[in-house]
């Protein structure tokens, strides 16, 4: 199989992508994935194929029938190769879509790549037809550049054209080896055990290189130490640092590509522990999921929903290891890493949805409504929870076998026993290794808070004392959260502090007004609103308010009143316990090879 792929120089975010066969007689189908390992949701990629025809080598057509929204069907009366050729709307700049602009080209295969269902095995040959002062960045394995002779970019300026032939050994691996092509990429390496790591940065970023390798190099060295082995001697972060403030990573085996951003704030204390959280978490993927695969998804049908209800596990663990082997070995400090946890308990706690859907039927229904927040209460997080649950799963191993044990041998026994034996895993798989490793039945857990919707506070409480740590609550300081039950955001971008409702808590005072989730807040008390809504809120605390809200582009009119007694919407802190027991610091000290 070979792909080539070009763009014209007045492209308009179009890319042209051209496949060639061997020689074939009968009927060929040529499908595009549906959706992108990474993203559990169908995606209709479809939607971004223009122009789309099959020709032989002359470059006579072939009749064919689109018979799905991502599948075609050619009709060859007689030997012949065939030649696939489309061209691919490529415009979305967000680390899992393909882009295309004046300075550089972003392709993930796998959402604008076809593939035919019977040659998927087949070795691939890509074809990448580039100006000349372009470099790539890839996982792929690179074979050569030439100048380039194609009939699909006949016309154009071919002495400042280059191809680069790069290898792929079957369509998966062409599907999961997303690369960035542009004459301003910056690139840095090292080599740890034999192992390649580079580093691609695309955007106006200035790097601190010797900070950046440093803390790459240690957390990649705890990742691969934890997994006795790495399944990849090569390995490639590739960066998209982007002008506003922007936050997306999405794992390969031998790659991941990051967006973080504001770039004016690449190395400043908050965007840079982004980047470093966000890079320890993707290439923990390396191990889970892309190597060590639910059975549901062994092997990918890229045709349909791959249902599973192991999120918790593929995306739960690894964002638990994301930040904590970042606290573990040394590249985040305490108050980094607590700052981090903080922000998932507050998420799982401000969610109502844990009182309506199990964290396992929210992994099976990321095929239902993606990776959007949804009806509201509906579904919970598979990083939030997935992640907090990792934790608890942790403490609860080493807790159980004396801290013998704990989550990494649970990870080492499906990599090394499942994934390099060639060997999916099941739920029952998972629970089965998590008692073997604390010596003790998982069943609480995995009935209680895995597959029954739930609040964790009983063993996230649990968990933090054994460690010598503590969950501490306060109220809100914002009031319309505190007593009225409803959280807001304010847009300041326009002046007039737009105030939108983003949540509402069930069976309180904004619930009961009619307050719902998208509403937006416009005057209380006949006050214009210009970023002070909390600061009303407050200087009528005790009296009832009227405000004028926007729902669906109609106004009306809703009372609020002071209500004494519940209050909602707490804020949750994680702090070590001035009085932990000396057994409670040697159980921290081992978790996190910290001294208390």
């Amino acid at each position: 199989m070979k792909y080539i792929i070009s763009y014209a120089p007045n492209h308009q975010h179009f890319i042209d992508i051209e496949i060639i066969t061997d020689a074939i007689q009968g009927n060929l189908n040529v499908q595009l994935p549906s959706w992108r390992p990474g993203r559990y949701e169908l995606s209709n990629y479809a939607k971004n194929i223009r122009n789309w025809r099959a020709e032989d080598s002359n470059g006579k057509t072939f009749s064919f029938t689109k018979i799905k929204k991502d599948l075609w069907e050619v009709v060859v009366p007689q030997k012949s190769e065939i030649h696939i050729k489309y061209s691919y709307y490529a415009a979305d700049n967000d680390a899992g879509n393909s882009y295309l602009d004046d300075y550089q080209i972003f392709v993930n295969p796998a959402n604008c790549c076809m593939y035919i269902p019977d040659k998927r095995m087949e070795e691939v040959q890509l074809e990448l037809i580039l100006p000349v002062n372009y470099q790539v960045a890839t996982a792929m394995k690179r074979e050569k550049q030439t100048q380039p002779n194609h009939s699909n970019i006949e016309n154009r300026q071919m002495s400042r054209m280059h191809t680069h032939i790069l290898k792929a050994s079957d369509y998966d691996e062409l599907a999961d080896s997303p690369f960035i092509a542009s004459p301003t990429l910056m690139h840095n390496m090292f080599v740890m055990d034999g192992i390649e790591f580079h580093l691609w940065i695309q955007g106006e970023a200035k790097p601190d290189w010797g900070k950046i390798i440093n803390d790459f190099f240690i957390f990649i060295n705890e990742q691969v130490n934890m997994m006795k082995g790495c399944p990849v001697k090569e390995y490639h972060f590739l960066f998209h640092v982007m002008p506003t403030k922007f936050y997306h990573g999405v794992e390969h085996l031998a790659s991941t590509d990051i967006s973080i951003g504001p770039a004016y704030n690449f190395m400043k204390e908050d965007t840079y522990n982004g980047f470093l959280g966000l890079s320890c978490h993707e290439f923990f993927h390396c191990w889970n999921i892309k190597t060590i695969r639910p059975a549901e998804m062994y092997p990918y049908d890229y045709t349909r929903e791959n249902y599973s209800r192991l999120g918790y596990v593929c995306e739960g663990i690894t964002t638990y290891y994301g930040n904590y082997l970042l606290y573990r070995s040394g590249v985040f400090n305490e108050f980094q890493y607590l700052k981090s946890v903080k922000g998932e308990v507050q998420k799982h706690f401000d969610n109502y949805g844990r009182f309506n859907l199990s964290v396992a039927l929210s992994s099976f229904d990321t095929w239902v409504d993606g990776y959007s927040a949804g009806v509201p209460g509906r579904k919970v997080s598979i990083y939030t929870e997935g992640g907090l649950l990792a934790f608890i799963t942790d403490v609860f191993i080493r807790r159980n076998s004396q801290n013998k044990k704990s989550l990494d041998d649970v990870m080492r026994v499906l990599y090394h026993e499942y994934a390099m034996k060639g060997k999916p895993y099941t739920e029952e798989d998972y629970k089965q290794i998590v008692e073997s490793a604390a010596g003790n039945s998982f069943v609480d857990i995995f009935d209680n808070y895995i597959n029954k919707p739930s609040d964790l506070y009983k063993p996230l409480t649990e968990a933090l004392d054994w460690l010598g740590m503590q969950l501490y609550q306060t109220e809100s300081k914002k009031y319309c959260e505190r007593y009225w039950g409803m959280k807001t955001s304010e847009d300041h971008g326009n002046g007039h502090g737009t105030v939108k409702v983003s949540a509402v808590a069930p069976d309180s005072p904004a619930a009961f007004s009619g307050i719902y989730q998208g509403d937006e807040i416009l005057m209380i008390n006949g006050h214009q609103l210009k970023n002070n809504f909390n600061d009303w809120c407050e200087f009528y605390s005790h009296e009832e308010v009227q405000l004028t809200v926007s729902s669906s582009q109609m106004l009306r009119e809703v009372k609020l009143a002071h209500v004494t007694g519940k209050e909602y919407y707490p804020c949750f802190h994680v702090f070590k316990k001035r009085d932990a027991t000396l057994e409670q610091k040697a159980a921290y000290r081992l978790w996190c090879n910290r001294d208390f």
